[in-house]
């Protein structure tokens, strides 16, 4: 049988009118978000997400995708006021479980299994910076970010046991929330941090959308071959 083209498959997704659109509010969001323009920061922030759930409805791609994208949406816009920063934790971390669930359901726990060391290594990693920032913590957060910490590791192991796209795309997402958590534990930021943490977060939720969507239309291999 002869293999799909995946470079095909993935042009279609660059030429996407979707594609192209998603990029325009993120370069602008990112131009916006140097000047400090408020509130066209914030407005453009919020904008990114539901623009890649239009792409996956679009696309007639899975619901629960389109779901999860716009729970994040919905924690963009909490994390916008200091007084809401927890019901946005709240609202990406149903994004997360959303693309948890699609996860499992296409074979993760599978290739998990075959491949601990992923789940390993997210689990370390995770536990060392909430160790870290822990003293940092106001008491609101102390109970808030370990729970929301192990179900960004569940997102990041996942993700990379599906495929290798969307493994990067968790990967960068895990990088974002690191550097917003060791802001608020006044840990460290680097200059220029929330440039920083949107260009990593934008490239998260276009990696993880475009995994999805890929995968669909062509054969995106997995990590690991399965039996």
């Amino acid at each position: 049988m002869r293999e799909p083209d995946r470079s095909a498959g993935l042009t279609s997704i660059i030429r996407s009118p979707w594609f192209v659109g998603f990029s325009a509010v993120a370069i602008i969001h990112l131009i916006v978000n140097a000047a400090d323009a408020e509130p066209w920061d914030g407005i453009t922030k919020v904008m990114l997400a539901p623009t890649l759930a239009a792409w996956v409805v679009g696309q007639r791609g899975p619901r629960i995708v389109a779901a999860a994208l716009i729970a994040c949406a919905f924690g963009d816009l909490f994390l916008i006021w200091d007084s809401t920063f927890v019901i946005g934790m709240a609202a990406f971390a149903i994004g997360h479980l959303c693309f948890i669930r699609f996860f499992l359901s296409h074979g993760a726990f599978r290739e998990m299994r075959r491949r601990p060391l992923f789940l390993c290594s997210y689990t370390v990693a995770g536990i060392a910076l909430v160790s870290y920032t822990w003293t940092g913590l106001e008491p609101a957060l102390r109970i808030a970010v370990p729970v929301y910490a192990a179900i960004l590791v569940g997102t990041a192991s996942t993700a990379l046991a599906y495929n290798t796209i969307t493994g990067i795309g968790g990967a960068l997402f895990l990088a974002s929330d690191a550097l917003i958590l060791l802001g608020q534990a006044n840990k460290w930021q680097p200059a220029a941090a929330g440039i920083w943490i949107m260009t990593l977060y934008i490239l998260a939720l276009l990696l993880m959308t475009v995994g999805i969507l890929g995968r669909s239309s062509t054969a995106n291999r997995r990590l690991a071959p399965t039996m």
